[in-house]
C-alpha cells in the first residue's frame, strides 16, 4: 500500500531506491544514477525532498526526476521554502542564505516553471510503502499519520535525537508501526561522516550533499548504496551552503521544531 498522496501506474517497478537531500546538485544526482545502475523506467526512485536550495542545478534536477516513471518524490522544507519563492516572490535573507540564493541562480533569477511549481506543489509530506516510511525530516510516533504537523514532518529534530539515544539503549528498539523509517533534512555530516546512518529502525540518508558531503542512493532491499563524488568537488566555483555551524546537531527536548527553522 503506498500512503501520502501519490500511487504507482503500470507495470510493477523492478528495484526501489531511494535518494537523499539533492540541494541543486545535479552532477551529483547523474553520478549516483550512473553507479547505482538505475533505470529510469523500470525501478521505482523514492527522493526524500530537498531538491532546491543549495548547489546552482535545481531546475536540471527537477528536469531529470520528472524523466522518471516511477518517481515518488517527498516535500522537503526547502522544497516549501523555494515554492513561497516561486509563488510569492518570497525571498529573505534566511532562505538566501540558506540555499536559496543557489535556486535564483539556477532558475536566472526568472520566475520557476509551472512544470517545475506543480511537481512540488503535489509532493506528498510522507509516503508509506510496505510497512516503511518515507519522510523528510521525522514524525512523532505519538501521533497518527494524519495528526502529524508540517512541524513534524518538514523541520523537526527531536525524532532523530531520540532515535540516537535509543540505539545506545537497545538498538533492535522499534519506533511506531514501521519496520523501517527513512529520513533526510539532518545530515550525516554533523555525526562526522558521510555514509547512511541507522539508529534502531531510522535510517538517515542525508549525507551532507548540500554543505561538504556526498549524495547517497540506497537500495531499499538489499540495502547496498552508491554515493556521488564530494559535492564541493563537482562545483569548485560555487559554496553550496556554505560550511554548516559548529552548534549542537539536535535541539533539547523541551524546544520547539519552529526554533530550528534556520537549520540545515
Amino acid at each position: 500500500m503506498i500512503d501520502g498522496g501519490q500511487s504507482l501506474k503500470g507495470q510493477p517497478p523492478t528495484r526501489t531506491f531511494v535518494l537523499g537531500d539533492i540541494h541543486g546538485a545535479y552532477r551529483g544526482l547523474r553520478q549516483c544514477f550512473e553507479r547505482s545502475g538505475f533505470d529510469s523506467q523500470k525501478d521505482r526512485l523514492i527522493v526524500l525532498g530537498d531538491v532546491c536550495d543549495g548547489w546552482s542545478e535545481v531546475k536540471e534536477c527537477i528536469d531529470l526526476l520528472l524523466t522518471i516513471r516511477y518517481l515518488e518524490y517527498v516535500l522537503g522544507n526547502h522544497d516549501e521554502w523555494a515554492l513561497r519563492w516561486a509563488e510569492e516572490g518570497f525571498q529573505d535573507r534566511d532562505w538566501l542564505s540558506q540555499g536559496g540564493s543557489g535556486t535564483l541562480r539556477s532558475y536566472d533569477h526568472k520566475p520557476m516553471p509551472t512544470s517545475h511549481t506543480q511537481f512540488l506543489k503535489k509532493a506528498p509530506r510522507f509516503l508509506v510503502l510496505e510497512k516503511r516510511l518515507f519522510v523528510h525530516a521525522g514524525y512523532d510516533p505519538r501521533k497518527t499519520m494524519v495528526e502529524q504537523t508540517v512541524e513534524d514532518l518538514l523541520w523537526d529534530r527531536r525524532f532523530l535525537a531520540r532515535a540516537i539515544e535509543q540505539h545506545t539503549v537497545n538498538p533492535k528498539f522499534r519506533f511506531g508501526e514501521y519496520d523501517e523509517i527513512y529520513v533526510g533534512h539532518t545530515p550525516t555530516t554533523l555525526l562526522q561522516n558521510t555514509i547512511p546512518q541507522q539508529f534502531c529502525n531510522v535510517l538517515m540518508l542525508d549525507t551532507g550533499a548540500g554543505w561538504q558531503g556526498k549524495l547517497t542512493i540506497m537500495d531499499v532491499q538489499s540495502k547496498e548504496y552508491w554515493q556521488s563524488d564530494l559535492i564541493p568537488q563537482l562545483y569548485p566555483f560555487e559554496q553550496g551552503r556554505g560550511v554548516p555551524s559548529q552548534r549542537r546537531p539536535f535541539p533539547p527536548e523541551h524546544e520547539s521544531p519552529s526554533s530550528e527553522r534556520k537549520s540545515p
